[in-house]
């Protein structure tokens, strides 16, 4: 047992490994509480451990510290969970149904190059539904009016002349349909609804011709036609009670013209003579555009998403 001594003491000395081969005791594998504290897990030239470590608790340290890891535990805050509610099927933007509709707007028009009827005008629309609309718009025409300088150079220079008439003002009775609404995407950052309406109706207008022919002895009075009036139209909404919208309207009606032709004699300023023997049918194609407010400005929705 001396010499098992002795060559333990030597390869302490020296650093080396030592394997014994023999019979062991239990008073020659004493070792202190410190030395088994950090005897454990040091490892060898060749990466293997020595003594009796842990093995178990060293793989579930390591697991946990993976895990941990893995998840950003202690890395921070944790990340707030997001969450939006979409529906398949998305509510009306502005709902339509008994409300009042106010439509301002400034007209103009597009194809008669003798006269520019401008007029500014104001529809009164009632939505029984979300699609359709009775309403009433009216439209002032008079001193807003010019006749173009086209019509003044012909006469002047061909002796020739083109009838033309003037407005004093408007009046339908519409109905309103709307078949397409949805939304479209400008500059990729704003979203606005729209809808597409057809409107159609029946009314008068208050017209007359305007003396061309004969000025010096002419004049007409303003007087009542039957008009007829469809269009197309364009409502894009700012907010759920306020909309900017643009309009085509063509409006038909039966024109009593001035006459080209100069009686003779008394019969000159006789007004049978001053108008034409049969009245023209006038197209006067007109856009409108205005806003549109609705009343009340807020709604409730009686249904769920």
């Amino acid at each position: 047992m001396r010499k098992a001594s002795v060559a333990l003491l030597t390869c302490a000395l020296l650093g080396s490994p030592l394997f014994v081969s023999g019979p062991a005791h239990a008073q020659d594998m004493s070792f202190s509480l410190e030395e088994s504290e950090t005897s454990g897990g040091e490892p060898s030239a060749d990466g293997e451990a020595q003594g009796g470590g842990d093995v178990i608790g060293d793989l579930a340290t390591d697991s946990g510290a993976s895990v941990g890891a893995s998840t950003g535990e202690g890395a921070g805050e944790a990340q707030d969970e997001a969450r939006e509610e979409i529906f398949a099927v998305q509510q009306v933007y502005a709902l339509r149904i008994n409300r009042v509709e106010l439509m301002p707007s400034a007209s103009f028009t597009l194809n008669d190059p003798f006269v520019s009827h401008t007029g500014v005008g104001l529809g009164l629309n009632y939505w029984w539904t979300n699609v359709l609309a009775l309403g009433l718009n009216f439209v002032w025409y008079d001193g807003l009016e010019a006749e173009s300088d086209l019509n003044f150079y012909v006469r002047r220079s061909t002796r020739l002349a083109v009838p033309v008439n003037s407005y004093q003002l408007g009046a339908h009775l519409n109905f309103t349909y709307v078949p397409i609404y949805g939304k479209f995407s400008m500059f990729n950052e704003l979203i606005f609804q729209y809808d597409a309406y057809i409107v159609g109706g029946v009314g008068m207008m208050r017209t007359r011709p305007i003396p061309v022919i004969d000025p010096e002895v002419r004049r007409f009075d303003f007087d009542v036609r039957v008009a007829f009036n469809v269009g197309l139209g364009l409502r894009v909404f700012v907010t759920r009670w306020l909309a900017v919208f643009g309009e085509i309207r063509n409006y038909m009606y039966l024109e009593q013209l001035e006459s080209l032709e100069v009686a003779l004699g008394n019969s000159r300023t006789d007004p049978e003579t001053w108008v034409q023997s049969s009245p023209a049918f006038v197209n006067n194609v007109t856009a409108h555009l205005g806003l549109t407010i609705f009343l009340p400005f807020d709604v409730e929705y009686h249904r769920p998403r």
